[in-house]
């Protein structure tokens, strides 16, 4: 058989690959007869609609954007994205703006408040094309009123290191915002809104990707306050965003329109790639380089630490019994965790994964984990994730190298940066969350 850590890669990149995001909003759209998109069975006549105004944000933006492009080509009136830096290109007919991720910057709300200014314009008799992927939240920053765009960095910098879950950031991004949780809808209204989405969201909740700028918000002010209260977050964010989470809980502002509102009578939505399909292209690969393959789930949360145990310990129960499934086996799982920051480090989440694993995996021979972001990216570095092995922390430490105190400082990047084992691809311009492949080829379990 090959080199595990190869076969590995090979496994995460397959997936990688079935997300491509040209190639799914192109297969969305369907092949067109004359002017009329199948668009997954509802028939789309773009002769019928005045202009046609192209908008998007996330790390996939340009790809979707380019594959509107090449289908719709001048029918396309006006358009602009945003994306993140390094994943913009140019485009024909639709301007590109790049900006700061995971933390809002000015260029973010620059390109946000141009995004919601074509959608403003458009009428009666007009059709908005909306795409959304990973990332959108954060790429779409306009505050409410009250609220600027420091006050939104803060809050957002202190809900990611909560150990918050994306359902619970969004919620309180989408109240701190006069674009998201179906408020671009709102701008656009009477007009057409069709929005093809790329999923980064356990679940697929329409209304979490992106923070749901064109779909119904169930979320409430109310549900702020009680996430604020979970984490212990108060203290940490700044005065004008608990007065406005406050005013909205006492009915003072007004609510993110929520299912029903009319905004939302000429809007439908197309989810065009999630996780799902790249575990089963995943799967796919896996079987051809010839390991026994097993889908755990597309649907892995919670606490990057805990799930890396449980993880570990399913690779050990395949080791010592061939359960659930014998060697040489594929373990495959998707979804997005958590980590709640403790230390001054540097890293990920997957990176952190697969330092938690190495740990719990220490002697095990034949066994190799590895955890990737599927947009390229895990935290604030420029690695899409980690790898290691059963030998991984031995080795660490025969260079020095105290893996516990790296995994307790949060600094899992410096740690594989020095131990070697990071997963580096570049920017992919897709996300559907994250990939994790365990490969177990026999052995001892220790």
């Amino acid at each position: 058989m090959n080199d595990p850590a190869a076969d590995a890669k090979s496994i995460f990149l397959a997936g990688v690959a079935a997300a491509d995001p040209y190639r799914a909003v192109a297969k969305a759209l369907g092949r067109p007869q004359g002017s009329v998109f199948p668009l997954g069975g509802e028939k789309l006549d773009v002769s019928a609609f005045g202009r046609v105004i192209l908008v998007g944000a996330g790390k996939a933006a340009c790809p979707m954007a380019r594959a509107v492009e090449d289908l719709l080509g001048d029918r396309i009136s006006a358009g602009a994205v945003v994306t993140k830096y390094g994943h913009g290109e140019k485009l024909s007919r639709v301007s590109v703006a790049e900006a700061g991720h995971p933390v809002p910057d000015e260029n973010g709300e620059k390109a946000a408040r141009n995004i919601l200014d074509l959608a403003g314009q458009a009428g009666e008799g007009d059709l908005v094309v909306c795409l959304l992927s990973g990332g959108g939240s954060a790429l779409l920053p306009v505050p409410a009123p009250g609220i600027t765009l420091a006050h939104k960095q803060a809050a957002t910098q202190a809900l990611l290191d909560s150990g918050a879950t994306i359902h619970e950031v969004n919620a309180l991004r989408k109240h701190l915002s006069a674009i998201k949780g179906g408020q671009l809808a709102r701008a656009a209204a009477p007009a057409r809104v069709v929005t093809l989405i790329l999923s980064d969201v356990v679940g697929d909740d329409l209304s979490v990707i992106a923070s749901g700028p064109t779909a119904p918000d169930e979320s409430t002010f109310s549900d702020c306050v009680r996430i604020l209260h979970r984490y212990n977050l108060s203290g940490r964010m700044p005065r004008k965003v608990l007065d406005r989470i406050g005013r909205g809980q006492r009915g003072e502002v007004s609510e993110t329109p929520k299912p029903g509102d009319p905004a939302f009578a000429k809007g439908s939505w197309r989810l065009v790639a999630n996780a799902r399909q790249s575990l089963f292209a995943a799967a796919d690969k896996a079987r051809e380089l010839g390991y026994n393959t097993l889908i755990l789930s597309a649907e892995i949360t919670g606490e990057t630490r805990d799930a890396a145990l449980v993880h570990a310990g399913v690779a050990r129960e395949v080791l010592a019994s061939g359960n659930p499934v014998a060697p040489p086996a594929c373990l495959l799982s998707g979804g997005e965790t958590t980590v709640t920051i403790r230390g001054r480090g540097k890293g990920g989440r997957n990176m952190e994964f697969a330092l938690a694993s190495a740990l719990a995996l220490e002697g095990a021979e034949g066994v190799l984990v590895l955890s990737g972001g599927t947009d390229g990216t895990d935290g604030p570095t420029d690695a899409a994730g980690a790898w290691a092995d059963g030998k991984t922390t031995q080795r660490a430490r025969e260079m020095g190298l105290d893996p516990r105190r790296y995994l307790d400082d949060n600094d899992s990047y410096r740690f594989f940066e020095q131990a070697g084992g990071l997963l580096v691809t570049g920017p992919t311009k897709t996300n559907v969350m994250d990939l994790r492949v365990i490969l177990v080829r026999g052995g001892s379990p220790v």
